[in-house]
């Protein structure tokens, strides 16, 4: 079992890095921005709200090529696996349009979610020219899935690194218009932004098109490169749940965002400290969640069940860990994390106060992440997709809200909600697939 817990690590080492490399250039963006005035900060922070749940949305869509891919590797079917990268492709490319031309083109509603005025027309055409950039950053996700899928993640992660140069660069020519460049200010980092994910997009896709280890699959356009219905309906079939579990886990968020907000600012804030602390250490989990259902997908393409019920062990046992070091360091680090983005007296004691619930909630979420994610290496997406809405838009945020403003504890209500959800959602994905690898059959029906 220590093997095969080395073996996803290794493989999950690089997906992590590449994730956390695409959040520094979401920070990159509001620092640079942040130096001109709070106003083009603030007009940042509302359109990265306002895209986000498209944005993951269309996420979780990709997540459907790494999985198929993946199975067809494990079968050592070059066509299949080339079959489903352009099948996965086409339909990604859709997705990625009609989300991009759904915030287009749906840019007044930025006038409507009682903003300062002034925050919201900077938002418009910043969120015009994000909106366009949707576009290649999902196609650019598809093709990472793809190299994902073939267990090669370090492709996509050096891509990832490199867009942190190229996008600084570019912010720094067009925010502040410098070498003679006009001074775009906000719009000059959304140009950096298209700009760099165009750049990183394409260089994947070259390499994905001539290098050596992608040959045999590509080779096989002329044979495979064809849209067929029942293919399209595999990938749909793990596409639109993943889709639909990743956005209700941030409609959650954002709901509970919403529900604080409504207590007061110092609330608010004290609860956007504790959950930018959370979502960092969440990354880890989801690297060893997708490394891990990557490598039981491909045992299930051969269908090898000792094998997937050891990935899938072994993988539960390293995310147990993992959430217990993040809640120590969390409780050892209470008093002090505040204090890199607040000084404010109120808001550093309410945050460490929230960080102690963040510290519980921590081997909850990396356990229930990493039991979605087995569950979706084995093709089994429906069941979970309801337990996770249950858990949390019946368990969380339902139980949060009572705590809160019934049960007289606030913000540290909410939070309580969110440790009862992702627990609940931990047990019954963990279990049903322990329940499941016992059977050892070799189709399952969700």
């Amino acid at each position: 079992m220590k093997t095969e817990a080395f073996k996803t690590i290794r493989l999950a080492l690089p997906i992590i890095i590449g994730e956390l490399a695409q959040m520094a250039l979401h920070i990159i963006d509001t620092a640079m921005v942040g130096s001109i005035n709070y106003k083009q900060l603030a007009a940042v922070s509302l359109v990265f709200n306002a895209m986000n749940i498209p944005f993951v949305i269309g996420i979780g869509m990709t997540i459907s090529v790494s999985q198929m891919v993946s199975m067809a590797h494990g079968q050592n079917d070059a066509r299949q696996v080339s079959h489903y990268l352009y099948n996965g492709f086409c339909i990604c490319a859709l997705t990625a349009l009609l989300i991009s031309f759904t915030l287009f083109f749906g840019k007044d509603i930025l006038f409507h979610l009682g903003q300062d005025p002034e925050v919201a027309t900077l938002a418009v055409p910043f969120m015009q020219l994000m909106g366009i950039s949707i576009i290649p950053m999902l196609l650019f996700m598809t093709l990472k899935q793809f190299t994902d899928g073939l267990e090669q993640t370090r492709t996509a992660m050096l891509f990832s690194l490199a867009a942190m140069p190229i996008n600084i660069f570019i912010n720094w020519l067009l925010i502040y218009g410098n070498w003679g460049f006009p001074r775009l200010e906000l719009l000059g980092a959304a140009w950096g932004t298209l700009i760099t994910r165009t750049v990183i997009t394409l260089a994947l896709g070259a390499v994905i098109l001539t290098h050596h280890s992608y040959k045999k699959y590509i080779q096989l356009r002329k044979e495979e490169w064809y849209l067929r219905r029942s293919t399209i309906q595999e990938l749909l079939h793990i596409g639109v749940p993943s889709s639909l579990q990743v956005g209700m886990e941030a409609g959650a968020f954002a709901v509970s965002g919403i529900i604080i907000g409504t207590i007061g600012a110092v609330a608010q804030a004290s609860h956007q400290i504790a959950l930018s602390c959370a979502s960092a250490t969440f990354m880890v989990s989801m690297g060893l969640a997708q490394a891990g259902s990557i490598r039981v997908s491909n045992a299930f393409g051969r269908s090898d069940w000792p094998l997937i019920a050891t990935i899938g062990k072994s993988t539960l046992l390293t995310a147990l860990a993992y959430g217990v070091c993040c809640a120590l360091g969390f409780v050892l680090l209470k008093d002090h994390l505040p204090h890199f983005f607040n000084s404010n007296a109120e808001v550093v004691s309410l945050a460490s106060m929230l960080l102690l619930f963040a510290a519980i909630f921590q081997i909850s979420d990396a356990t229930q992440a990493i039991g979605a994610g087995l569950l979706r290496g084995i093709k089994d997406v429906r069941t979970p997709t309801l337990l996770i809405a249950v858990a949390y838009w019946v368990v969380g945020i339902p139980m949060g809200y009572w705590f809160a403003f019934h049960g007289g504890m606030g913000a540290s209500g909410m939070w309580l909600g969110f440790i009862s959800g992702l627990t609940f959602a931990s047990i019954f994905l963990i279990a049903r697939f322990l329940r499941m690898s016992k059977r050892n059959a070799p189709v399952l029906v969700s």
